[in-house]
């Protein structure tokens, strides 16, 4: 008798179930807000070189405000950009350039000068356009021009603490569990998320937002394994697909809640406050009980395992189920070998993905309104990813989705800059289809890892991904050298990983593994079926090879009579 087993007699996927998934789901709605959030506090607004007293300075001119608008005026000042269209965001004219404005204003004493006008750097700051944002870090801090790299390094030191987090959280919850340590994350994420609100420095700002991507870890780790662990084996791909629409959902929320605020320390209180909730509801969940009896703490595995009973209306499982029967349900053993592998899926399911949905400003579309496209070609996504799941597999599944999410990015590269509209449906698509392989792969990590290490090969693999994530915007760099780079780079990765991942072993309706000889003898049994299914089909090919050498023997015997 396995836990599978034992969960069908107690229930199935019943009341406790429900009401389980439905609560570690929710905080799923701000998961996407703490990932993306940065395309909207890290936001960068229109800017040009502040000109201090620019009015007073038009006025000695004999020129009013009636006779030319704020922006005619700045023409005087800002040299215009490469492409001629837009004013400089980074120089400003030595001298005004009244020749410049248009030829019906009156300029007193005024000499055209026609030659090339000599620029300077921005001395005096920046002026920042607030019809998109009122107020970002690019703008507190001026990370424009020289400094518009620390834009990305935001996000990819964000990213560096998801990164800890899988590392450290991961292992130390196959030590303490998953409930206490999912409790911790929820109130570290709200007390330091919180915080980041009131940093008083850009580099204060990167130290929390460190601090709170460790928490994201550890919440993301801690309720996978929490689900996996008390659903029923033919309900995991169903709960799991349905439960990622919480993150797909809560895309839709961020962008309700950034257009709403539009100041970046609002926003950032908004996102992570909620986490306080969250922690004091935390309390209620139930210990995976498989842990537990790995754990040879079996007396408190029937106490979850009777309360899971009672409230799925099986009272009668109660009494039946004894002490002795969980601790015959598991061996406790402790692992012996190297946990599989699933690195270069997470690398690249997470450097495709965020390589698309980290610089919504790109696409020259409303960025609230792109981010909420982004969330609804999720839903179709996902619905297609659940059929395939279900019918196909976790490993066919896996596979196409990254080779799908390859072509639509490599596509784009032959896309004019100009045609924005197909621009934005092939990114779109893209994103729908790494959308999908996240919604795989998180499942299949789940399945494939026997429960002993689940949290430290999940750990290990969720570092591989966020290795990818901290990539991701610094590959956005390489656009300054070639448009098509990161293109390149983020489809290649999607391709090689895409290949690989039809090589996985599949997990479809197979119970999950508790230890590592589960996982060997699993493995091993499917490797001794393919042997003697191997040595019947030579055994068949023989004997036809000997029916055909008889049957030319008698059609010899027949022709010399």
């Amino acid at each position: 008798m396995g836990f599978a087993d034992l969960l069908n007699d107690v229930g199935g996927f019943g009341r406790f179930q429900w009401i389980h998934v439905t609560l570690l789901s929710i905080p799923g709605l701000l998961m996407a807000s703490q990932n993306l959030l940065n395309n909207f506090t890290a936001g960068m607004p229109g800017h040009h070189c502040s000109i201090p007293n620019r009015t007073s300075i038009a006025s000695s001119q004999n020129i009013s405000q009636s006779e030319v608008d704020d922006r005619e005026l700045l023409r005087a000042f800002i040299p215009m950009d490469a492409s001629g269209t837009k004013l400089s965001k980074c120089t400003r004219y030595v001298d005004a350039q009244w020749h410049l404005l248009e030829s019906n204003v009156s300029v007193i004493g005024h000499q055209a000068n026609f030659s090339e006008p000599e620029t300077e750097i921005c001395l005096d700051g920046w002026t920042y356009d607030k019809t998109e944002f009122l107020s970002t870090v690019v703008s507190e801090w001026d990370l424009v021009c020289t400094l518009r790299p620390m834009k990305q390094m935001s996000q990819t030191i964000y990213m560096g603490g998801v990164l800890a987090g899988a590392i450290i959280f991961g292992g130390l919850s196959d030590r303490f569990g998953r409930k206490a340590l999912l409790i911790w994350s929820y109130f570290q994420l709200a007390t330091l998320g919180t915080c980041t609100a009131f940093s008083p420095s850009f580099m204060t700002y990167c130290i929390f937002r460190f601090m709170t991507g460790m928490a994201v870890s550890g919440v993301i780790l801690n309720t996978v394994s929490l689900k996996v662990e008390w659903i029923p084996t033919k309900s995991r791909t169903l709960v799991g697909t349905l439960s990622s629409f919480f993150f797909t959902f809560g895309q839709m929320v961020l962008a309700g809640i950034a257009h709403s605020l539009r100041d970046w320390r609002k926003l950032q209180v908004a996102v992570c406050a909620p986490f306080f909730l969250f922690f004091l509801y935390s309390w209620w969940y139930s210990e995976s009980a498989r842990w537990l009896v790995l754990n040879r703490r079996s007396d408190e595995a029937l106490k979850h395992i009777h309360h899971v009973a009672r409230i799925n209306h099986k009272p009668e499982m109660v009494e039946k189920i004894t002490l002795e029967l969980p601790l015959c349900l598991f061996l406790s053993t402790k692992p012996s070998s190297d946990p599989i592998d699933l690195s270069p899926y997470r690398f690249s399911t997470s450097f495709a993905y965020y390589g698309l949905a980290m610089d919504l400003q790109k696409f020259g579309v409303n960025i609230y309104l792109i981010q909420i496209i982004f969330g609804l070609v999720d839903f179709p996504a996902k619905l297609v990813a659940l059929g395939s799941l279900t019918f196909l597999g976790r490993r066919i599944t896996q596979g196409t989705c990254l080779l799908m999410s390859a072509l639509m990015i490599f596509a784009n590269i032959f896309v004019p800059t100009d045609m924005q509209s197909i621009r934005t449906t092939l990114a779109c698509l893209g994103k729908a289809f790494t959308s999908a392989s996240f919604t795989c792969i998180y499942l299949f990590t789940g399945e494939l890892y026997p429960t002993v290490i689940r949290q430290t090969g999940m750990g290990f693999t969720s570092t591989m991904a966020r290795v990818g994530s901290m990539a991701a915007p610094a590959v956005l760099i390489l656009e300054e050298m070639l448009p098509a780079l990161p293109s390149m780079i983020y489809g290649g990765a999607a391709v090689v990983a895409g290949i690989i991942a039809f090589f996985l072993p599949e997990t479809l309706n197979i119970p999950l593994p508790d230890t590592i000889e589960d996982v060997e003898e699993k493995w091993a049994n499917k490797k001794l079926d393919a042997e003697k299914q191997a040595k019947k089909e030579a055994v068949a090919l023989r004997e036809m090879k000997k029916g055909a050498v008889e049957g030319d023997g008698e059609i010899t015997g027949l022709n010399a009579l």
